[in-house]
């Protein structure tokens, strides 16, 4: 675990000394697993980002999906993604003037993954997920200065992530109280990468956070993600995002 939070800290680091655009926003999310019987439940997260500054809405994501739970420590997830995301383009206008056209197209996405849970340190718990994502990349088109979808484009990534929350009071199991989160997910795209970044890194997210269990069934969560994204070239965008989410498991 030492050299697993060692290299987060060294991604964190290496992101802000490089040269990068930045930018600040809010991120607001709600995680739920609602229990069908002992073996399935469905998971559903719903997510608003705004813009650089905290000024429009940049991204909306919704995303429902079906778990079978294979023992206490394995879940197996398969499940659909909608994201519709905020563009921006500049195109010649009336005289050659720039007119900066705008709008939200949206993704569509399939998803499975593979979630497994071990304990750590004391009766802590660390959770690793491994993901698969079949992206439809919705292309823009425009008339009359007017952003509309026009056909898509397919594209695939892998993402890992950890996360441990750890009780500020060691109380096991734990009910109620404050905890420390930790949490890191790096994403690759695999297979024809050009409808992306054209490149095999796609993004890096650290997140640091505190919480609240008010029962044990709901969280609550405040916290520093940083993302780090890789665009096309030598283009990328350091991210840093104010998050706060819910978590409730019925």
């Amino acid at each position: 675990m030492v050299r697993t939070y060692t290299l987060i800290l060294l991604l964190l680091v290496s992101s802000l000394l490089v040269k990068a655009q930045t930018i600040h926003t809010t991120w607001l999310a709600a995680f739920t697993t609602t229990k069908i019987n002992k073996k399935f439940s469905i998971h559903f997260d719903a997510q608003w980002r705004s813009g650089d500054q905290y000024s429009t809405m940049s991204t909306l994501l919704l995303r429902p999906g079906l778990n079978y739970h294979l023992n206490d420590r394995l879940v197996l997830t398969a499940g659909y993604g909608y994201i519709t995301n905020r563009r921006s383009f500049i195109v010649p206008g009336p005289a050659d003037e720039p007119v900066n056209v705008t709008g939200y197209l949206p993704e569509h996405r399939l998803w499975q993954q593979a979630l497994y849970t071990h304990p750590i340190i004391g009766k802590n718990t660390i959770t690793h997920r491994l993901r698969l994502e079949q992206r439809f990349l919705m292309q823009p088109s425009i008339e009359n200065y007017n952003l509309s979808a026009d056909g898509n484009t397919y594209a695939n990534r892998f993402r890992y992530f950890f996360r441990t929350v750890i009780p500020v009071k060691q109380e096991f199991p734990f009910k109620k109280g404050l905890f420390a989160g930790l949490q890191n997910e790096v994403m690759f795209n695999f297979g024809d990468k050009t409808p992306v970044n054209g490149k095999i890194f796609d993004q890096n997210r650290l997140l640091l956070s505190a919480g609240y269990r008010i029962q044990p069934k709901i969280d609550v969560e405040l916290g520093y993600l940083n993302q780090h994204v890789k665009g096309r070239a030598d283009a990328f965008v350091n991210n840093h995002v104010i998050q706060l989410a819910a978590y409730t498991r019925f």
